[in-house]
């Protein structure tokens, strides 16, 4: 198989060795219960965000079985916390869909207002169902962070949800990275191709409104939380997450025996039986995943992407080694797929 590239070999989010500057200096205590008092709070936020997005979506697979992510993010592009609300595959694949956004639109090109979307398979959402949304926040003026969210609608055009299409064109309407909302103003243009294109018109019109609406709630309530606790910014408070969270995960790896483990099983295909075979490999600053000598690429729909690929591999391993640490980048980045 091709290798995938990794969570860690990302140098314009995560930098050098453990993200360049995840390494935070150690506060005194006082600081330190401060900021774990910043981080529950962060943890509200995000979870308000999504139950919003539950609350106003038209689409069942989000209001009813939560088949949704939602999380915040630095200007780097790094996930600091994610709504418990939520599925391990859209958490995982929108924490790496970020840095492809921001490559389309550097922070400098943002405005207050703006709602950015995708449901670009390669780039982090898995299939066309699925549409990630992101938006930036501002405070006092100046961008401070970022909010996305991955949801499922029930409609995208096409053949619909199954395996009988033979190409992701066939599969439904296909959008590129694009900006759905300019300073607040809807594009016009964008959501009369997405009418066009779907049998649920209103629908899935609906549920894109309620993934900016619910990104805005999140900026709004990071805002209040930084007035508060008299923020300028979040570097701070992220340097603290991710060095936690990174210590926490190299401990628990380290409790790991060192070698390499190989398993495999088999499943119903349409040409041919699917292998799936994967080779995990302890190292002392993260476990690899090899998944040489899987079967290849099906004529049908049942690909995965290897953005998904990844984020399924990544929560397997966090629920063994290290299912008390907080899922943000430095989880992600410690889990590496080839």
């Amino acid at each position: 198989m091709p290798r995938l590239v990794s969570f860690g070999e990302q140098p314009e989010v995560f930098g050098s060795q453990y993200g360049g500057q995840l390494m935070a200096s150690t506060p005194d205590p006082l600081a330190r219960i401060h900021r774990q008092i910043m981080w529950n709070r962060l943890i509200a936020v995000v979870e308000e965000q999504a139950r919003i997005m539950i609350r106003t979506a038209f689409s069942t697979t989000v209001r009813e079985a939560g088949d949704l992510s939602a999380g915040i993010f630095d200007l780097r592009g790094r996930m600091m916390a994610q709504a418990v609300t939520g599925t391990p595959g859209h958490v995982n694949s929108m924490a790496e869909s970020v840095g492809h956004f921001l490559k389309k639109f550097p922070i400098h090109t943002m405005n207050h207002g703006d709602h950015y979307i995708t449901n670009d398979p390669w780039l982090g959402t898995g299939h066309l169902h699925d549409l990630t949304v992101v938006s930036p926040a501002f405070y006092l003026g100046k961008i401070v962070g970022l909010f996305a969210n991955t949801a499922h609608v029930i409609d995208i055009g096409g053949l619909g949800m199954g395996p009988e299409a033979h190409s992701v064109y066939e599969e439904g309407m296909y959008i590129p990275i694009l900006r759905c909302f300019d300073r607040g103003r809807p594009n016009e243009t964008f959501f009369d191709f997405i009418r066009a294109g779907s049998r649920l018109p209103v629908e899935l019109e609906g549920d894109i409104y309620s993934l900016c609406a619910c990104n805005d709630a999140g900026a709004r309530r990071l805002i209040e939380m930084m007035g508060e606790f008299e923020m300028d910014g979040l570097d701070s408070l992220a340097g603290f997450i991710f060095d936690n969270s990174l210590r926490a995960t190299l401990t628990e790896i380290d409790r790991l025996p060192r070698g390499s483990f190989t398993s495999e099983i088999w499943s119903d295909g349409y040409e041919d039986p699917v292998r799936l075979k994967a080779r995990l490999d302890i190292l002392p600053d993260g476990i690899e995943v090899d998944f040489e000598g899987t079967s290849g690429l099906s004529s049908r729909g049942i690909n995965v992407p290897p953005a998904y690929c990844r984020a399924y591999a990544c929560f397997g391993i966090k629920c063994v080694v290290a299912p008390d640490v907080p899922n943000n980048c430095c989880l992600l980045y410690t889990s590496r797929c080839v």
